[in-house]
Order: C-alpha cells, then structure tokens, then sequence
C-alpha cells in the first residue's frame, strides 16, 4: 500500500481544512487507516482513526468534536475533515495505514506511511 497525503496549507484560526489521503493497492480496505500529526520539536502523536468498513472512528481527545475522519473504500481515500482549527493545531499530518485493528492510537502499529502534509494555523 503506498499513500499520498494532500491538502494541508495556511489557515487562520477558527477555520477548515480537509486533508486527503489516497492509497494505491487492491488491499486498502482490509487496513485500518490512522492520521497522525508532528509539531516542531515535538514528538509525533495520534489525531484520528478508522476501521477497515469505516464503522468506527477514533480521536484524540485534543480534537474530539472538531476533526471527523471518513473513508471511501471504493475511491481508496480517506479524508481528516478539521473545523474550528487552532493555532496548537500546526505540525505536519501523516496518514498511515495497518493491518491490525488493535492499539491503532500507536503508531507502531501502522505498516505504511505517507509523506506528510504540512498544516499551518495563524492566530
């Protein structure tokens, strides 16, 4: 599975984004799909996830009620949408996918990665 993160960019606070993250392979529907998130100098953390069928989502709690994570299995893409965005919102995202199901707030369990896109909040 190769993914592509897109969408990221300068936003001012309290606005909206919708970061992308395409896959290529017939087996992306059998993976769950996370997005994580790095600042400077900070070590990378969980944002949000998603199972396989897209029947249940996970967030961390510093984004709860503002970020939704969706997923079309037949367009291979899974989609961060973040409302009422903060300036401790700022890092780089990372979508990555994984085989298993269990403990998918740790990034060790995530198999494939993508590049990044970079997120930019301005007070």
């Amino acid at each position: 599975v190769q993914l592509q993160a897109s969408g990221g960019g300068l936003v001012q606070a309290g606005g909206s984004l919708r970061l992308s993250c395409a896959a290529s392979g017939r087996t992306f529907s059998n993976h769950v799909v996370g997005w994580f998130r790095q600042a400077p100098g900070k070590e990378r953390e969980f944002v949000a996830a998603v199972t396989r069928g897209g029947g249940s989502t996970y967030y961390a709690d510093s984004v709860k009620g503002r970020f939704t994570i969706s997923r079309d299995n037949a367009k291979n893409t899974v989609y961060l949408q973040m409302n009422s965005l903060k300036p401790e919102d700022t890092a780089v995202y990372y979508c990555a996918a994984g085989a298993s199901q269990w403990d998918i707030t740790r990034a060790h369990q995530y198999d494939y990665w993508g590049q990044g896109t970079e997120v930019t909040v301005s007070s």
